[in-house]
Order: C-alpha cells, then sequence, then structure tokens
C-alpha cells in the first residue's frame, strides 16, 4: 500500500508545529470539526499537508471556486507528487439548467457546454478512489452533486489477466457497454481501436497512456501499457484493470427494470395531472418522457439522465443521489479550505437547486 510521502524543501516552522500537532490530537480525540485560522500567506496549506502525512488518511479538500481548486491543485501535487492527487470540479463550461417560469408559462430548456479534459480529470478522481489509498481530491461545489452508483461503477470494471481466455467479441461489447467508443482513426480517451489481433484502448480517465491487448485466438498473449503520442513502451503488466468511461454506468437487466419504473411513474403523473385538468403539463410531460425513454432504450443515455438518476440507481423514494462522497471510503479527512465562503456556498447551492427543481417538478 502507497504512503503519503511529503515533499517540501522546508520544516514547519513559528506556529505551525503547534497547530498541526493539536489538529491531530483533536481527529484522535473524535472532534468532528476544527477550525485553522491564519492570514494570507502563513502555509495553512503546508500546515494540512503535514496533517495527512502523520494521518494517512484520503483526503478530500473543497473550495469555493475553480481558480482556487487549481492552485490548490497544484500545491498539493508539488507537496505529493509520489501520490495520486486529483482534480474534481464541474465539467460544464458554460450551463443553462432546466427551469420554468409559471407566470409567463415559459420553459426553459437544459444548454451545456462540456469540457472534455475536466470530465477525464474527474474520471481519474473517482479511479483513483476506487483503486489507491493515497488520494487527495480537490474539489469544487460540485462534489454535493449527483453522481453515479459506486457499486455500479466498481461492478463494471473490466479485469484482464495475461493468459486468460476472453471471446474477442465479447470483450469489445463489454467496452461499450462501460461506454467506451470505437474509433480507429483519433487519439482521445474512452476510445478503443482494433486491429487484427489486438486491441488498443485508451482509458477515459488518462491521457498518458494506451492499454494494448494483444490475442493469440481467444487467449490473452499479451498487455503493454505505452504512451499514446510516442508508442514507448511504458510497462507489460500480467493483468489491467479498465474503468468506465463515464459515471452513469448501470447493468443491462437494471436498465430493463428502469424503464419499467419510469413508466410506471410517468403513468401515475398523467393520471393526476388530467383528473386535476392540468392538461398541458400532461402533455409536456408525456411528449418529453416518451423521447427520453426511447433514448434510454437504443442508445443507453439521454440529455438530463440525472432525471431518471434515483430509478436508474434502484434508489428508495426520497434517498439522496450518489454523491463523490460516496466514492470515498468510510473513514477520511475532510478540508474545507477557506470555510467561511465554502460552508455557506453549499448551503446556498444545495436550497437554490432544490428551490429551482420544485417549481419545475410541480
Amino acid at each position: 500500500m502507497m504512503q503519503f510521502k511529503l515533499h517540501a524543501p522546508y520544516k514547519p516552522t513559528g506556529d505551525q508545529p503547534e497547530a498541526i500537532q493539536k489538529l491531530i490530537a483533536g481527529i484522535e480525540k473524535g472532534y468532528q470539526h476544527q477550525v485553522l485560522l491564519g492570514a494570507t500567506g502563513t502555509g495553512k496549506t503546508f500546515t494540512v499537508a503535514n496533517v495527512i502525512q502523520q494521518l494517512q488518511l484520503p483526503t478530500l479538500v473543497m473550495t469555493h471556486n475553480k481558480t482556487l481548486a487549481a492552485q490548490l491543485y497544484a500545491e498539493y501535487k508539488d507537496f505529493f507528487p509520489e501520490n495520486a492527487v486529483e482534480y474534481f470540479v464541474s465539467y460544464y463550461d458554460y450551463y443553462q439548467p432546466e427551469a420554468y417560469i409559471p407566470r409567463r408559462d415559459l420553459y426553459i430548456e437544459k444548454e451545456t457546454d462540456i469540457n472534455e479534459e475536466i470530465d477525464r480529470l474527474r474520471l481519474a478522481a473517482t479511479t483513483a478512489l476506487m483503486s489507491r489509498q493515497d488520494v487527495i481530491i480537490v474539489a469544487s461545489v460540485s462534489a454535493i452533486y449527483g453522481l453515479g452508483d459506486p457499486n455500479a461503477y466498481r461492478a463494471n470494471v473490466l479485469h484482464i489477466e495475461k493468459g486468460s481466455i476472453y471471446r474477442r467479441n465479447a470483450l469489445l461489447r463489454q467496452l461499450v457497454d462501460v461506454q467506451y467508443q470505437r474509433n480507429d482513426l483519433e487519439v482521445k480517451p474512452g476510445i478503443f481501436r482494433v486491429r487484427g489481433d489486438t486491441l488498443e484502448v485508451l482509458p477515459a480517465y488518462s491521457e498518458k497512456e494506451t492499454i494494448r491487448i494483444s490475442f493469440f485466438g481467444d487467449e490473452i498473449e499479451d498487455i503493454i501499457r505505452l504512451n499514446p503520442i510516442t508508442g514507448e513502451v511504458i510497462e507489460r503488466p500480467d493483468q489491467v484493470d479498465i474503468y468506465p468511461a463515464k459515471h452513469y454506468v448501470t447493468e443491462e437487466n437494471r436498465m430493463e427494470k428502469t424503464l419499467l419504473d419510469i413508466e410506471a411513474e410517468l403513468e401515475d403523473r398523467l393520471k393526476f395531472f388530467n383528473q386535476t385538468g392540468r392538461l398541458l403539463e400532461a402533455q409536456r410531460l408525456e411528449q418529453r418522457t416518451r423521447y427520453d425513454l426511447e433514448m434510454l432504450r437504443e442508445v443507453g443515455s439521454c440529455a438530463g439522465i440525472e432525471n431518471y438518476s434515483r430509478h436508474i440507481d434502484q434508489r428508495a423514494p426520497g434517498s439522496p443521489p450518489w454523491t463523490l462522497l460516496d466514492f470515498l471510503p468510510s473513514n477520511y479527512l475532510m478540508v474545507l479550505d477557506e470555510s467561511h465562503m465554502m460552508v455557506p456556498q453549499i448551503r446556498g447551492m444545495y436550497n437554490g437547486d432544490r428551490s429551482r427543481k420544485e417549481v419545475l417538478v410541480d
């Protein structure tokens, strides 16, 4: 198991050693909350880095904007170059949420522009949490928003061993099921290529490696990790895990149940709207949901798939959605950077989101 190793050209000085000692003592006594006060430039991040090294716990650092998150990410990467320091912020460059303004009967459709590079970094964060202990994730308030089911994500990891028997076409189907796309021309994360007896997978969570799997009949003859640009061999492992290309993955048998559940709820709501004379709402709801159901059946995904997350995850009514926090192990350290801004922001984002959705649902 990898250990956190702090690399810094200086040692804690001034008030820092006492602060480190007190924070660790507080955690060992079971304190849920502690506050570290300090002016700008007094080394609070370095103090926290020392606490992480001594406690050896996976850590989530939350901060209130992307710029600060990027700055902290760079700092922690410098402090822990041998460990997994990951970045988890919203992957939208532009986000116009779905909304409804009743007094003007105006429905605003969801419009988004997804940044693929940030999506890759988010996948790298959850992959690191699934595969190792020495993980520090620097996140924005995006960490409290819905993400796929960690159990389904873990269940869909493809484990491939050298010398094992795999039918090539079955393996290709499995890659498609976990949202990889076949593309023999482009070199970008989240695709796979097939040439004769050779399968190349570009993991969705890494732009620094390609996994080349060579077949001899149905037997896996060789596994090579290589640089996707230069083709230089990084290593020849005996086994490799390929993690899903999207956070929303679900088994086929679960998807059938999901579609039936969505249809049942749709019938229930349509009955309610028709009985109360709200025909416009009934028509709008039916049109939208039937289209989404068709997309889910044919493609396995649809715009605004998070609206159906409760059915996809098979959760009970009223239960909270899965978030990044569910991917973390049961024992971890949480740091709220600039907590005087971070705590109100978490409350504000939660309550604002809820009031918009309640209007939309009603």
